[in-house]
Order: structure tokens, then C-alpha cells, then sequence
């Protein structure tokens, strides 16, 4: 099942926001925020845990309507010889919803063909339009490849190995719950006025939840490097290193795995520096953290398979 999301994905790619529900989840939030407390920071934490409430009832019970409809097909398996299949592939198509792997290499590789053609405003802006929301604006090309495949280790973590296990876990509606709390955490999550304490309970369940999946999204780029020509003891090495480094307590694991196998150091100013005392990391670079990405996620689909092999 997760092998034949992530197929799904590759090969359909996302659909129109109208139809796809993280936008719908998106959507909800944007709608919710509009009738938000201020000025009280008791009030604005509990209306964040009002839209989590909402949120993620309203996905639970849209991943259990679903798969009951799906199930329901096992009624005609007269009239349906192979109804099973049927349902492993409908299952595998609402399960791809939740997952980002084309949409995340596609935009690296954006990012990557811009710094090849040696554009690097268009690098810059790529940058910030699909992977990153820091300022890109002074970065300069090393600069602008480090926060790439900053973003697609962070993003192999909770935008398709988290899903994936989540889904392993508890089928479609507790993937479903996870994409709400994810989107929320992104919507809400930030250390400023207008969302400081309204995205402070959706940000901690969050780090809660991406706790397991980011060490195993780590674990899993590790064990990727041999067979892209990385280094998996480096790999190792400057995981256990430099992981504690970020803000986050999830995302420096699979970010300094990515900088140790690449034998790069990713850098952001006044924040931190993964495998210091490396290389500068170039558009060659990305393309093999792209290479990582597809075998760190194949390891993740073969490993959730066997926990929920149908």
C-alpha cells in the first residue's frame, strides 16, 4: 500500500486545490482564524486548540468515511472478481493525498536547474516560493543549495515519511489527522504577534507527533547514503553531531543526516551550521539529496509495508 501511494504520486502528481485536502484543511483554518481572540493570550490558546479539535474530527471522520466506502465494495464482489485489488488501489489513492514527493523534487529540482543555468535570482525566488519562508533575497548560491536540501530532508520527514507511518499506525484517518496538524503547525506555528500563543498548542503537537518519524526519516537517510554514493558512517556521524542544533527537536535529525552523507555543511545564519567544517554545498549537491530522498522514502514505504501490508 504505501509503495503504491507513493507510485500514485509520482505519477499523478497533486490535484487541483479544489480537490485536494490539504488545501481543503488550509482552507478551514484560514476560516476559523477570521472569528480568533485577541488581545487575551489564554483565550487565543485555547481557540488554538478549538481549531485542532475541529480540525482533526473533521479529518478523522472524513478518513473514516472513506475507508468505510471503500470497504463497502467487498458487497459486490460478485459482480467485482478482483474487489480486493480494487480496494488496495483505492486506498493507495486517498493515501497519496497526504504525501508530497513529486510535488517536493519537482520543486528542488527547480531550484537546481535555476542555479545551473547560473540564475540566481530565479534560483532565489524558487527558493521561497515553494520550499522555504526565510528571506532569499541576500542568499548567495551555496547559500541557496544548502536551504534546498535543507528543506528536502525536513520535508522527506513530515511531508511523506510521517503520513506513512501514521498510516501504518492507524490507517487513513489517522494519516488524515496528522496532515491537519502538520498544516496547522505551518499556518499557525510561529513565534510572533499575531500567532504566538494561537499556534502554540498545534506547534507542540506537532513536534509530539514528528518525534518517531523524523528519527526514522533520519535512520533511513543513513541507510540510503551507500547506494548514492554517500557516506553512511559520515552520515551517522554527523547526525548524532549536529541534530540538536536547530530550534526544532525534530528537524535538525534528518537535516544533518542529509548534510553528513553529502559530506556538506548546511548552514543558516544565526541559527545553525549541520556538519560544520564541511564543503559548501553546490546544484550537484541537490541533485544527490533528490537521489537520497527517493531511496530514504522507498526504505520508509518497505519498512510501513510490513507493518500494514494491506
Amino acid at each position: 500500500m504505501p509503495l503504491l501511494a507513493l507510485l500514485f504520486d509520482l505519477l499523478l502528481g497533486d490535484p487541483p486545490n479544489r480537490f485536494h485536502p490539504t488545501a481543503w484543511m488550509g482552507n478551514l483554518i484560514a476560516f476559523l482564524m477570521r472569528f480568533r481572540p485577541r488581545g487575551n493570550r489564554f483565550a487565543e490558546l485555547a481557540y488554538g486548540v478549538f481549531i485542532l479539535f475541529v480540525g482533526v474530527t473533521l479529518s478523522v471522520l472524513t478518513g473514516i468515511t472513506i475507508t468505510q466506502f471503500i470497504s463497502r465494495i467487498t458487497n459486490y464482489q460478485l459482480l467485482i472478481t478482483n474487489h480486493q485489488l480494487l480496494i488496495t488501489i483505492l486506498t493507495a489513492l486517498a493515501l497519496k493525498l497526504t504525501l508530497s514527493l513529486r510535488g517536493l523534487d519537482h520543486a528542488a529540482r527547480d531550484v537546481q536547474s535555476a542555479l545551473e543555468a547560473d540564475n540566481l535570482p530565479e534560483a532565489r525566488r524558487l527558493l521561497s516560493w515553494h520550499l522555504v519562508s526565510r528571506d532569499t533575497s541576500q542568499l548567495d548560491e551555496s547559500k541557496v543549495a544548502a536551504a534546498a536540501i535543507e528543506s528536502v530532508a525536513e520535508n522527506a520527514s513530515d511531508g511523506i515519511v510521517a503520513p506513512l507511518f501514521f498510516f501504518a499506525l492507524g490507517g487513513l484517518p489517522a494519516a488524515f489527522a496528522y496532515r491537519f496538524i502538520n498544516t496547522a503547525d505551518s499556518m499557525l506555528g510561529y513565534h510572533d504577534e499575531e500567532r504566538e500563543w494561537l499556534g502554540k498548542v498545534p506547534a507542540r503537537l506537532d513536534d509530539l507527533l514528528n518525534f518517531i518519524p523524523a528519527r526514522l526519516a533520519g535512520l533511513f537517510i543513513v541507510l540510503s547514503a551507500p547506494f548514492c554514493g554517500a557516506s553512511l558512517s559520515q552520515a551517522w556521524k554527523i547526525m548524532r553531531r549536529d541534530s540538536n542544533q536547530t530550534a526544532s527537536p525534530n528537524a535538525g535529525i534528518p537535516m544533518s543526516a542529509m548534510a553528513g552523507a553529502l559530506g556538506v555543511e548546511l548552514e543558516k545564519l544565526d541559527h545553525y551550521a549541520l556538519g560544520k567544517g564541511l564543503r559548501l554545498p553546490t546544484s550537484k549537491d541537490l541533485s544527490r539529496a533528490r537521489r537520497l530522498l527517493y531511496f530514504s522514502v522507498g526504505f520508509a514505504a518497505l519498512s510501513f509495508f510490513i507493518l500494514h501490508p494491506s
